[in-house]
């Protein structure tokens, strides 16, 4: 059963730009209402996320979801 709170579901979230894996496994959540950040070290792979969620980078594995809905 589908969380109807749950706005963005991110799981296992792996990309890669050629052989070098950039990230590996992300998974988060943003419920309604929710501000959610993203925070880490330079080349952590924050802006690489972000750009796989939107669907700028290709994803290499994991699956994200928008209502419910793999996009």
């Amino acid at each position: 059963m589908s969380d109807t709170q749950t706005l963005l579901k991110v799981t296992k979230l792996k990309v890669a730009y050629g052989g070098i894996q950039a990230v590996k496994g992300v998974d988060f959540e943003v419920k309604k209402g929710e501000l959610v950040s993203l925070i880490g070290a330079n080349g952590a792979g924050k802006t690489t996320t972000l750009k796989a969620v939107t669907g700028i980078q290709p994803v290499a594995d994991g699956d994200v979801l928008y209502k419910g809905q793999s996009i």
